[in-house]
């Protein structure tokens, strides 16, 4: 809290030199600032990549994990001039509200993803087999960020974006409208795609070695998990009891993959396949979008590509 102090103090002055110095033409634009890659994938689909109505712009693109991100006073800057702050919201940006307490321009308009998938959220849960540790006392039920990884919520939060850029330029909705049907009928065909794997599946159950953000995704399909950590959690090493269940999970659903997400050393995995009876488990990745680098954007990184690849993991491990 007090670095946050320090890097909002730092900003005003910041502000105050570079106020009287902002460039005509920025000002013509209408300045959206996202938190995460989702957001700005979601919102560069809808007004179009050649859209000089709009200057998008990304926080958070340096590969560093949205639960570890801490703001920089340009950031702070960034968002201080935004007209339209889109973020997720949760625990991870905590930081958030104060950077919108200091902006320059009292009219930026916040829009948090928690609050518009407000009815889908999960708290986060107490996974069979993991062992619990004696935390200080909680007041505020604590919700699982990672709604993004749904494909039903991502349906959703784009209808609610594209909203909101219709009208703030009416003059080119038709445009956005026409963008927002074509995008969300790739995000539907593909969760189409989802529901027939799992449906042809076998297999209904998954055991990720490792923290675990794909909650949603798992609950639109109705499969079975089992997991070293819930949700995005800061531990980093299981307990030995959670090793052994996770392996006797395995030998007993005779399952040949143990999954991992994005950024893992895969340590715990090969250490709790070590314990399983046959010791020949393939480790594979899906991937949580929330550590994405500016070089894999330029390479044409996308959510619906990111998403395509853990639909061709999926189908590896529910066969």
């Amino acid at each position: 809290m007090k670095k946050l102090k320090a890097i909002l103090i730092s900003c005003l002055c910041l502000l105050m030199m570079t106020g009287c110095t902002t460039n005509k033409i920025d000002n013509q634009k209408i300045k959206i600032v996202c938190t995460t890659y989702v957001q700005y994938d979601w919102l560069q689909q809808i007004i179009g990549k050649e859209n000089s109505t709009f200057d998008l712009s990304l926080i958070i693109k340096n590969g560093v994990d949205l639960h570890n991100y801490q703001p920089t006073v340009q950031d702070i800057v960034q968002i201080s001039s935004a007209d339209l702050f889109v973020c997720i919201g949760g625990e991870s940006e905590s930081w958030v509200n104060d950077a919108i307490k200091e902006a320059k321009n009292k009219d930026v308009k916040m829009i948090s993803l928690m609050d518009v998938l407000k009815d889908h959220l999960k708290e986060e849960e107490h996974l069979e087999g993991i062992e619990e540790h004696d935390h200080e006392a909680e007041d505020e039920t604590e919700y699982d960020e990672h709604l993004w990884l749904s494909l039903k919520n991502a349906h959703q939060a784009i209808e609610f974006l594209s909203n909101e850029i219709q009208k703030t330029d009416q003059k080119h909705k038709d445009i956005y409208q026409k963008n927002t049907e074509n995008y969300l009928k790739e995000i539907d065909d593909l969760q189409q795609q989802y529901q027939r794997t799992v449906d042809a599946s076998k297999t209904k159950t998954l055991v990720f070695a490792d923290r675990f953000p794909f909650r949603y995704l798992m609950n639109d399909y109705s499969l079975n998990y089992y997991a070293a950590f819930p949700g995005c959690s800061a531990e980093i090493e299981a307990s030995f009891s959670t090793v052994t269940f996770l392996a006797s999970k395995i030998d007993e659903l005779n399952l040949s993959y143990v999954i991992v997400v994005d950024l893992s050393d895969k340590k715990m995995a090969k250490t709790i396949i070590n314990c399983t009876k046959n010791k020949d488990q393939k480790i594979v990745t899906l991937d949580s979008l929330q550590a994405v680098k500016q070089e894999q954007i330029d390479k044409g990184y996308s959510y619906l590509k990111a998403m395509k690849h853990n639909l061709k993991v999926l189908k590896k491990c529910l066969e």
